[in-house]
């Protein structure tokens, strides 16, 4: 598959994305929205979610389009991020209209980031002013490794952080993912530089060293040798025009692309959950073909979207995890 021109979630025309981080904190939030609202959809497989508004995804709910996504660190002080990215929107007349009353439609989803060492003594919920940020800074580029979402996550073995990526489907339609990757499991083989998701790589996105010459029985998590709390949290999206249950299919078939690059995946400890968004921009030519291809190339992008995060990475003082990029040995 052919990447998009910025390999990044905004290679889907229209869709904007925004990061803010405190490194104080040590933590920080995403923000994905557009100009125009868009059908949005969620699957979650992983079994500690922490969500706001996601129930009104379901296909048969009354509500088809929303105005942002957020995606926050906090666990669910974090919920408290689209609080500020409603505000904004309300104050711009975006939203659902109910008479003269509109309510921006934002759902949430966050990470277990309060054991990475950053300072969570706050006495005003930090989060909400943090969404703020991000919606101001939403743009076609951003920043990927320890921003937004993904400043203060972690895998088992290494620093995680926030990826994205793109691909042409060969109907022609964008498609692109964008995540923040705190999971129980690890991303690379074992305690080695090679990630999961190398048959899956283009070019040298993140690292090119191809695939492991030998697999664990074993895969290391964070829970040996301590507990540690998780989550990896996704979007993505395509400029084809789904409805809500298309999007919904689109949604499950990406889960693929975690438990192809992160092992274990879904785990009970995980709140694993992929948003699916739908610009409607290009209609399918074939309904059952393209739908399918669609959720393939969700599948592989979400993959290399979760390697590049991990890849891009980078330290800071008193991180409870090491970076990809310090490892010694890449062979």
């Amino acid at each position: 598959m052919t990447p998009g021109p910025r390999n990044l979630i905004t290679d889907v025309a229209g869709l904007l994305v925004g990061n803010a981080r405190d490194d104080e904190l040590r933590s920080g939030v995403t923000v994905l929205t557009s100009a125009q609202r868009f059908t949005a959809a969620v699957h979650v497989m992983g079994g500690a979610p922490g969500t706001r508004e996601t129930d009104l995804l379901a296909p048969d709910r009354l509500v088809q389009q929303v105005d942002a996504l957020v995606l926050a660190g906090g666990s669910a002080f974090g919920l408290d991020a689209a609080s500020g990215v409603m505000d904004v929107l309300a104050a711009a007349g975006r939203g659902y209209a109910v008479g003269p009353a509109c309510v921006p439609i934002v759902p949430a989803a966050i990470l277990f980031d309060l054991l990475n060492g950053g300072d969570k003594r706050w006495t005003v919920n930090p989060y909400r002013a943090l969404g703020l940020a991000a919606l101001a800074a939403a743009a076609p580029g951003f920043a990927l490794g320890s921003q937004g979402a993904g400043t203060g996550a972690t895998t088992a073995t290494l620093k995680g952080g926030l990826g994205s990526a793109s691909a042409l489907t060969d109907a022609g339609n964008m498609v692109g993912a964008l995540v923040a990757v705190n999971a129980v499991g690890s991303a690379t083989v074992g305690h080695g530089p090679h990630f999961w998701a190398a048959p899956w790589e283009v070019g040298s996105e993140f690292g090119g060293l191809g695939p492991a010459r030998t697999y664990p029985s074993r895969a290391p998590t964070k829970l040996d040798p301590r507990p540690g709390m998780a989550t990896t949290i996704a979007i993505v999206a395509t400029d084809a025009a789904l409805t809500q249950a298309q999007a919904t299919r689109m949604a499950i078939a990406a889960h693929d692309g975690i438990a192809r690059a992160l092992v274990p995946a879904h785990t009970l400890a995980d709140g694993d959950l992929v948003f699916a968004v739908a610009t409607g921009a290009r209609p399918l030519q074939d309904d059952l073909g393209d739908q399918i291809a669609l959720g393939h190339a969700a599948a592989v992008t979400l993959s290399r979207a979760i390697a590049r995060a991990v890849f891009l990475a980078t330290p800071a003082p008193g991180d409870p995890a090491p970076v990809w990029q310090t490892l010694q040995d890449r062979t």
